[in-house]
């Protein structure tokens, strides 16, 4: 919070990767020096560190976005999140995505339900996909991700895929959708947050994500009342 809406400095990652500043970088190694210190047997998997081959020989491993949304941070915006994670086995069993601009605190571990600074939330329960309230890039919805027809649905958007997620297990939206591969830090919480909000979540090819890969990308993601998800994926494949 002490860099945000003051003029961070800002670097251009390799490969248009995008923008990371100094605000990611020390989240990153305050959360990898607590985290790690208290879990020292735990793999390290995060956006702002070089990844290592080592967390594949841990059954568990921490998989951390320091600032999701990192460019909503730069504007000044309040949608930025941390999202983390702890993955065993390839199994999402702990998560949190903290929003401090805004004091909401998303929390969900295994079979124990999806939370919203401590109150129980749950997925929207929409039944049909005609004008569900979808979050997704507008690139999303060009014809060729859509075979059997570009669904009616109100397109909505915000920058944090981990947010997204969280609004997904809290019921504000039905569904969200990336069809680009995305990386696992930057679902790996809200996959948790939304399946234990009653939402179903898999990849664009309707497989559940598996965590913890030696590539840690997927190939993208759909989240959303269990209906609308259903129909989404059937839109695709069609």
């Amino acid at each position: 919070m002490p860099f945000w809406r003051q003029s961070p400095k800002i670097w251009n990652k390799d490969d248009n990767a995008g923008p990371v500043t100094e605000a990611d970088l020390a989240v990153n190694e305050m959360l990898k020096d607590r985290l790690l210190s208290a879990r020292p047997d735990f793999g390290w998997l995060s956006e702002e560190t070089e990844d290592s081959a080592d967390r594949l020989d841990c059954e568990s491993v921490f998989i951390v976005d320091p600032i999701d949304g990192t460019r909503a941070f730069i504007a000044g915006e309040r949608t930025w999140s941390h999202s983390i994670a702890v993955s065993h086995r390839g199994e999402i069993t702990h998560a949190c995505v903290y929003l401090p601009a805004t004091g909401k605190m998303y929390t969900a571990q295994s079979r124990q339900g999806a939370y919203l600074n401590g109150q129980p939330i749950a997925q929207s329960g929409r039944k049909g996909i005609d004008q569900a309230r979808v979050l997704s890039a507008k690139p999303n919805f060009h014809e060729s991700h859509w075979p059997g027809g570009i669904p009616d649905v109100q397109r909505h958007f915000r920058t944090s895929l981990a947010y997204r997620m969280a609004l997904i297990a809290e019921g504000r939206f039905d569904a969200m959708i990336t069809f680009r591969d995305t990386w696992e830090w930057d679902v790996a919480a809200g996959t948790l947050l939304a399946k234990e909000a009653g939402a179903t979540v898999t990849d664009r090819l309707g497989k559940a994500p598996i965590f913890n890969n030696r590539h840690p990308a997927l190939a993208g993601i759909i989240a959303g009342a269990p209906a609308v998800q259903h129909a989404l994926i059937n839109r695709t494949k069609s």
